[in-house]
């Protein structure tokens, strides 16, 4: 989840989509050339229903933003939840009970992931694929962090080939030249854990293989560009840098966050080159995922579901995330995959 979900609340069309009957199936166009050879998912493609959401088991704690009513009644009567976004972010104490915790999500959220990647398969849905990660959640007793933020009704995104990100998981079966992103937020023992990674099914084309391989890398070196001290300007400018380079752009619409007992709190992490104020420091605790694009236009048109963002040059997109913790001589990845 990133920064937009947090600050799109005036575009949910609750009562458009509480009532209406089945899920749609996705429909195509073939891609520009240019940018290879892969289905562009398009806005007729939203579902025309928000779905009931996986039941979660009353022993294991929600978040305070989710509605008490949530998993009782229709999406158009759910209690209204107000999250303050803007609130200074807390920072973690090095050494405290806090950082342990923050630590064990974040290291139970990069197991999920690394357990749905495996299923990433053709034919496969991205709602079996959210059915997934909600069990393997559970089991860690942990909660769905998405499910219910701000009415979302899934327990994970999944953004496949031109779709940015907060793509909502449906009946629609992958195909062998799709790229997928998933995306996942653990909530437990009061503190969330957040990452995402971009999945290559096996007949991708070499376009988008490299844009994949690019966009992780490009998440990397903002991560070495990361210690005590240093501005949080120089992760947009590295990742710039970078993408000028190889010939991919940058969306502006989504940012990194501060997290830990909030899910969406400064600072702000901007994935280019910027001047926002502020210095890491030791305990900052924030998420890096910068969505990438083919070619240098890079903005996204918000469909009618509320949710999903889809490139408006119809390139693919391609998104990993990394939870970090700056430490007293350099940054932690707490969402490293084993």
């Amino acid at each position: 989840m990133t920064l937009a979900a947090a600050r799109g609340l005036a575009r949910r069309r609750l009562g458009k989509l509480g009532a209406l009957g089945a899920q749609r199936q996705r429909s195509y166009t073939p891609a520009p050339p240019i940018f290879g050879a892969y289905d562009v998912l398009d806005a007729s493609s939203a579902i025309t229903a928000y779905p009931d959401p996986l039941d979660v088991p009353d022993s294991i704690p929600r978040p305070s933003y989710v509605p008490a009513n949530f998993f009782t009644a229709p999406i158009w009567e759910h209690e209204a939840v107000e999250v303050d976004i803007e609130a200074p972010g807390e920072r973690i104490q090095l050494g405290s009970r806090s950082e342990a915790r923050v630590r064990k999500v974040a290291s139970l959220a990069a197991e999920v992931l690394s357990e749905v990647g495996k299923l990433v398969k053709p034919g496969v849905t991205t709602a079996q694929l959210d059915a997934a990660a909600h069990k393997l959640i559970l089991e860690r007793k942990a909660y769905p962090a998405p499910l219910g933020y701000q009415h979302y009704p899934k327990s994970i995104t999944t953004s496949v080939n031109n779709v940015i990100a907060h793509g909502i998981p449906d009946d629609r079966p992958l195909r062998p030249d799709d790229i997928v992103n998933v995306d996942l937020t653990l909530f437990h023992d009061g503190y969330h854990g957040d990452t995402s990674a971009t999945f290559l099914l096996p007949e991708v084309d070499d376009k988008g293989r490299e844009l994949v391989r690019l966009t992780e890398e490009a998440l990397e070196l903002a991560i070495a560009a990361c210690k005590p001290g240093r501005p949080y300007s120089d992760i947009g400018k590295t990742i710039e840098e970078f993408t000028k380079k190889n010939g991919l752009g940058i969306n502006n619409q989504f940012s990194g966050h501060g997290i830990g007992r909030r899910f969406h709190q400064p600072p702000w992490i901007i994935h280019y080159r910027n001047s926002e104020h502020g210095c890491m420091q030791p305990g900052d605790c924030f998420t890096i995922e910068p969505a990438l694009t083919q070619g240098y236009r890079s903005r996204g048109t918000l469909w009618e579901d509320g949710w999903t963002v889809s490139t408006d040059s119809q390139a693919r997109s391609a998104q990993f995330e990394h939870q970090v913790l700056i430490t007293g001589d350099g940054v932690d990845v707490l969402t490293r995959r084993g």
